[in-house]
């Protein structure tokens, strides 16, 4: 009984320690960014922690000596092309080529001075971290210019070491557990041991899931490029008078004016022609009447004369 005692107030413990660690993991992680940047992965000493003695409530494990830094690095760029949508093809093509792949494209329309409508792309993609360098540089060499370029890291060689530190103390708190079920004979004690177990494996699977979400991090960098249309390539400025847009409104007057024309035309022959015709025609033939009359009263009269 007193070794089940003992072993009960080393679980607390155990618990309440990982407890602590992980509000701090959590600020850690909110800070570090989701498109998970590229990271220069170094090697951490993946000496064993001591493990846990049943005689005592000591510390459960002793930190190991790192000898090497785990970086983050995340990196953003703003270049200038002549087509947007090909330099989303180049782009997405040689992340695949490099073993890497592309997390998110868009290209849509946007308007430039407010009158110029021209194509815009954003892409964000992975490729391994070795080659970081190589693809940024491969980016900006089909580039015609660049004009923003950032590269960010993040140290999180602390958080990485305390998550691996957590884990075994969890594992070895698991192994306790079991071996507490195994030594128990009463039901109450066995439920009570195994809904620890279970809070236990619990948050093995989540520190699990943070290590390797780091670890990921690490072997994948990731790049975000924003793509502009070159500015070679908008309509010829000079001041505030385009030419471009002079000869656009004088061709659109020119076919307004032809419009009109045509529109004239039509319906002259479909409506004012049918209505001259029925309308002159009777008024032709009283006039021809009337001019014919006057001529021969004429006649009649210099006849008389």
């Amino acid at each position: 009984m007193n070794r089940l005692i003992t072993i009960s107030l080393l679980l607390l413990l155990s618990l309440a320690a990982a407890a602590c660690a992980s509000p701090a993991m959590r600020q850690s992680e909110g800070g570090f960014p989701i498109e998970a940047p590229v990271v220069e992965k170094a090697p951490v000493d993946e000496t064993v922690f001591g493990a846990p003695s049943s005689e005592t409530v000591s510390d459960f494990a002793s930190p190991e000596v790192v000898t090497e830094r785990l970086v983050i690095r995340n990196a953003n760029l703003t270049i200038v092309v002549l087509d947007p949508s090909h330099s989303v093809e180049d782009i997405s093509q040689m992340a695949q080529e490099m073993g890497g792949f592309v997390v998110s494209s868009n290209i849509y329309q946007t308007t430039f001075d407010d009158t110029v409508l021209a194509f815009r792309a954003s892409i964000t993609i992975r490729v391994p971290a070795e080659r970081l360098d190589e693809a940024l540089s491969q980016i900006k060499d089909d580039a015609m210019e660049i004009r923003n370029e950032n590269i960010s890291g993040q140290d999180v060689t602390q958080e990485y070491t305390d998550l691996k530190s957590q884990l075994r103390n969890l594992e070895a708190a698991e192994e306790e557990l079991l071996e507490i079920m195994d030594a128990s004979t009463e039901a109450e004690h066995v439920l009570d041991v195994f809904e620890h177990l279970r809070q236990v494996r619990n948050e093995i699977e989540i520190t699990k899931g943070r290590i390797q979400y780091y670890e990921e991090s690490a072997r994948m960098s990731a790049i975000s490029v924003e793509i502009i249309p070159d500015v070679a390539a908008r309509p010829l400025q000079i001041g505030r008078w385009q030419p471009e847009g002079t000869a656009k409104a004088a061709l659109e007057a020119l076919i307004s004016a032809l419009q009109f024309l045509g529109n004239a035309v039509i319906w002259g022959l479909i409506c004012v022609v049918p209505i001259g015709v029925i309308l002159g025609l009777p008024t032709f033939f009283v006039v021809r009447t009337i001019h014919r009359r006057r001529k021969v009263k004429d006649d009649d009269t210099e006849t008389a004369s």
